[in-house]
Order: structure tokens, then sequence, then C-alpha cells
């Protein structure tokens, strides 16, 4: 079944199409949340805020968009008023600094270099990626989301327009101004 049609079944109050949306969007969610927020207890928290806000909203969404853009943009309205509620101090390369789990380690961690880096090169690679991060968790809120959505999901720019309810302008000029932001912060390192 598509997700219209199983939202159009979870309208009528049906509980198994509630659970299929769950079971669908639960991962992609979270994920989502995790890398906003960096820290896996606050993510579930919000993943499930997203679901419980969605599911008694699922009057409102609307068939002729994607599901998933829909989801999407709920969970990252919660990472961004979460953040702008508490500041992230630092991102870690290797992970959220509470992630214990070789799982919650890779799910947080930005991926920088090649494996096939010498030593040195992979070293060099993790300094890098660690200033990066800093600089990322610098950013205003929603200049830190459209990064994120573009640079770490790989979403397209009208992706990320749909699904921040932003015109296609807004989102280019956020990560522009992102870009040129992080070039400023890290402009110490060109050598």
């Amino acid at each position: 079944m598509t997700d219209q049609e199983i939202v159009a079944l979870a309208r009528e109050g049906r509980e198994a199409a509630y659970r299929e949306l769950i079971r669908r969007y639960e991962r992609p969610v979270f994920s989502l949340i995790l890398r906003m927020v960096r820290d896996r207890q606050l993510a579930e928290d919000l993943a499930q805020e997203t679901f419980i806000k969605a599911l008694n909203a699922i009057a409102s969404y609307r068939p002729e968009f994607k599901f998933s853009s829909w989801i999407f943009k709920i969970a990252n309205n919660a990472a961004i008023d979460q953040l702008r509620r508490r500041e992230v101090d630092t991102l870690s390369i290797d992970g959220a600094p509470n992630a214990t789990s070789a799982d919650d380690i890779e799910a947080t961690a930005l991926q920088v270099g090649d494996k096939g880096e010498t030593p040195l090169a992979e070293l060099e690679a993790r300094e890098l990626g660690t200033h990066i991060e800093r600089a990322i968790s610098r950013l205003r809120p929603e200049y830190r989301s459209c990064i994120m959505l573009r640079h770490v999901e790989g979403l397209a720019y009208e992706e990320i327009a749909q699904l921040l309810d932003l015109p296609l302008g807004t989102v280019k000029t956020y990560i522009h101004r992102a870009r040129h932001e992080l070039r400023d912060m890290l402009a110490h390192l060109r050598d």
C-alpha cells in the first residue's frame, strides 16, 4: 500500500494504519532528529513527539504531497525548536558525546575522508571534521538545518524547501549564508 492509502485508513481511525506509518518512518525520523540534536535520548523523545503530533494532525495532511516530506517537516521543526531552547556546545566527529553503542556512534558521526587513507591523512581528516562540526554547531538553527539536510541527508534544494515549508529562494539563501559563515569560521585552516 502507498503512504496515501495508509493515511486514508489512519484517518478512519484504524490503529493498524497508525502502526504501519510509525513502522515505515520510525528510523528515518529518528535519524534526522539525531543528526540535528546529537543526543540519542533527546532524539528518541523528539521522534516520539513527532509521531504524536503527526497522528493527532493526520486530518490536516494533504495527500497531494509526499507523506515523508510532511512528517520530516514536523520532525525538523521539533529539532529546531529544541535547538533554539538550548544551544549545542560542540559536536564530535566520533559521534555524540553520550553515544555508547557502535550503532549510536555511527549514526551520529560525521563521515569525512577516504577509507584508504594513510594514518596521517586520516588524522588530518578527523581534525578537519571536528573543526567543521564545531563550526556547523555555531550556525543559526535554520542555517544548520538546511546545511544538514543538503550535505548530510543529500536532499535537493527543492526537497528542502518543501520539507521546511520555505520558498526555494530562502533555502538557497540560507545555504549560501551558512556556507559563507562556515568559510569565515574555517578560514584559519586554509593552508
